[in-house]
């Protein structure tokens, strides 16, 4: 039996959590060390294990994997989530762009002063509702299947749903005005995979807070 693939990274979302997501999906239970200390962190790049000094890290078949977007493809491809063909891949791809730009900006919120934050955040949703959301609505619109990409369940897929959840932690009502995203979000989330990973106790971690914060930053020493 093939050994669970092992994800190094802090003990929150932060850009690990769509690996977690795809993992997930996939059906794949995967095990977790969690950085707590900045001795940890060297310890990693010492032994060689960080590329270009960064986590996340993901071990999985014999390897290991740096730098987000790489692991995101390799597994979307291992598991059968990136298209039939080049097109389609390059279709995925850029869907997944998109969200993983709006998701970015969510993640660095908690970093900024708190002055700043709350300024910041509704920025997002507004960004969310008026260039994210209505290029999926028509997406969705023009496509007329069920999911982004062909008739079939993708990475593209799986990302959207992520940022949208992300999104309506910030303001509940964001698909209010998109009937067809609301219509995707129900759908996706009662996939058997994904249904259970959003069930309390999975391995889907909260929402960042000021302490997920100073963590990180004092390990990285930001």
């Amino acid at each position: 039996m093939a050994a669970k693939p092992k994800l190094y990274y802090f003990h929150g979302r932060g850009r690990m959590e769509s690996i977690r997501w795809l993992l997930a999906a996939a059906g794949v239970e995967f095990e977790e060390e969690f950085l707590e200390t900045r001795e940890q962190y060297e310890k990693l790049q010492k032994d060689g294990r960080l590329l270009f000094g960064q986590v996340p890290l993901v071990e999985v078949d014999g390897m290991m994997l740096t730098q987000t977007r790489a692991i995101l493809s390799y597994l979307a491809a291992k598991f059968n989530f990136y298209g039939k063909d080049l097109k389609e891949r390059v279709r995925i791809d850029m869907y997944v762009d998109g969200t993983l730009d709006l998701m970015a900006m969510i993640m660095l919120a908690p970093f900024q002063r708190p002055e700043e934050k709350q300024e910041t955040l509704a920025s997002i949703v507004q960004k969310a509702k008026t260039r994210y959301f209505p290029v999926f609505e028509k997406i969705l619109k023009e496509h007329g299947e069920d999911f982004l990409v062909g008739n079939k369940f993708s990475w593209a897929d799986i990302q959207l749903l992520e940022a949208i959840l992300m999104v309506e932690e910030l303001n509940a009502s964001v698909l209010s005005d998109f009937p067809l995203l609301k219509a995707f979000k129900t759908r996706i989330s009662n996939i058997p995979t994904i249904k259970k990973f959003l069930q309390p106790g999975s391995q889907r971690k909260p929402p960042p807070d000021t302490h997920y914060a100073n963590l990180v930053s004092h390990i990285l020493q930001f």
